[in-house]
């Protein structure tokens, strides 16, 4: 084996189509265009969502509803998940940080914390929001609900 006669495999390259290069390559003219229309010039292209005319899709579904621009969405996260946590980390205090760090919210999620489940513990709880019952269940173990 030399390097002059190395050779591709059989098949794995393939000549471009040379499109435009006169009559004799049965390629020149209309260059594989066909004749005329926005298709057959330059620098056409169609609307997003452009059906040849026909009424498109999102002009025939109606509109409904609304989307407030004002909404704030909260991760949720319950009791039961942060007596779990307690006896993971043996912590007294349960922060947003410490609620990242353990997979349980983003970076950028504001947190409620909801009344599903019993605390065992004595527990600091600070977090973006509070249902009343969760706030009753941290209250009744002992504990502090401070909202961020």
């Amino acid at each position: 084996m030399k390097l002059h006669t190395l050779k591709p495999a059989e098949g794995s390259v393939k000549t471009n189509k040379r499109i435009g290069r006169g009559q004799g390559s049965g390629k020149g003219g209309t260059s594989t265009r066909g004749h005329k229309g926005a298709q057959s010039r330059s620098g056409n292209s169609k609307k997003l969502g452009f059906e040849g005319g026909q009424m498109p899709l999102q002009r025939r579904i109606p509109k409904y509803g609304f989307n407030n621009p004002h909404r704030v969405e909260y991760k949720a996260i319950n009791i039961d998940v942060i007596q779990q946590l307690l006896d993971k980390t043996n912590s007294d205090k349960v922060d947003i940080e410490l609620l990242i760090n353990n997979g349980l919210a983003g970076k950028n999620d504001k947190i409620k914390i909801l009344g599903r489940g019993n605390l065992n513990s004595v527990v600091e709880v600070v977090a973006h929001a509070f249902s009343s019952s969760a706030v009753e269940i941290i209250e009744k173990a002992g504990g502090k609900a401070i909202k961020v």
